[in-house]
């Protein structure tokens, strides 16, 4: 679980230094008095901590399985929220509408590549106005969003790493931009300053994904039919996380 109830005579409302460390810091980007959408909203843990606070307006906490959707309705009226959060079942950001004038959008715990198409199915469908945060924690492929985000015109204005239960997370917080933003290849792959600002943890990152890679290479070498291209791929790779953390 990633909150806990308080136990005794307040154990209707929750604690919401109990949320996991990676949505604890991740609400912490959500502007006072927000309009929220938290995409896959599992069990609508961020809103109601949000909700506690005193931090937003109004929430939307959108899920794709029925399980979790009834799950976060459960949640939300077991708690008396149901007034401020709406519980809505439907795909990414297909659950929200224009009249909810959504002001800041989390996606937290899913893979970049599925954050940057649940990004892309709501720019298309008009879900995005440009007046929202958008606040992403992918667990993996982090390379996907910063790339969605550049090409379409939204600036990075946060960047966060940290770890918990020894798993190594980041956030991403972007808001639209006049002018399209440029990123290197370098920055869209490893983050605009997180070298810079949490050098302990992004050594600790990039060693554990370099050592995949060798590991993948050493597979690759070792493999009886033709692999010189992915052997190459891989090489490429390591040296360019090498030439990093050193």
């Amino acid at each position: 679980t990633e909150i806990r109830i308080i136990k005794g005579v307040d154990s209707q409302f929750m604690d919401e230094k109990q949320l996991s460390l990676r949505l604890e810091k991740a609400s912490n980007y959500v502007p006072n008095n927000s309009k929220l959408a938290d995409i896959g909203s599992d069990h609508a843990y961020l809103p109601c901590a949000l909700v506690y606070q005193k931090k937003i307006q109004f929430a939307v906490a959108g899920e794709v399985v029925e399980g979790p959707f009834l799950t976060a309705k459960e949640q939300v009226k077991r708690l008396g929220f149901q007034a401020i959060i709406d519980v809505r079942l439907g795909n990414g950001l297909a659950v929200i509408d224009l009249a909810d004038q959504i002001t800041a959008i989390t996606i937290c715990g899913m893979g970049g590549t599925l954050i940057a198409s649940i990004l892309d199915d709501g720019f298309h469908a008009g879900k995005l106005t440009g007046g929202e945060r958008l606040i992403l924690q992918p667990n993996i492929g982090e390379e996907n969003v910063r790339r969605w985000l550049m090409n379409h015109d939204y600036q990075i204005i946060a960047e966060e790493l940290l770890e918990e239960d020894a798993k190594l997370y980041e956030i991403i917080v972007a808001e639209k931009s006049i002018v399209q933003p440029s990123y290197s290849q370098s920055e869209l792959k490893f983050g605009l300053e997180l070298k810079e600002n949490y050098p302990d943890l992004f050594i600790k990152k990039w060693q554990r994904q370099l050592e995949k890679e060798y590991t993948i290479l050493a597979s690759l070498e070792a493999a009886t039919s033709d692999q010189k291209e992915k052997i190459a791929l891989f090489k490429t790779k390591i040296a360019e996380i090498e030439e990093l953390i050193q």
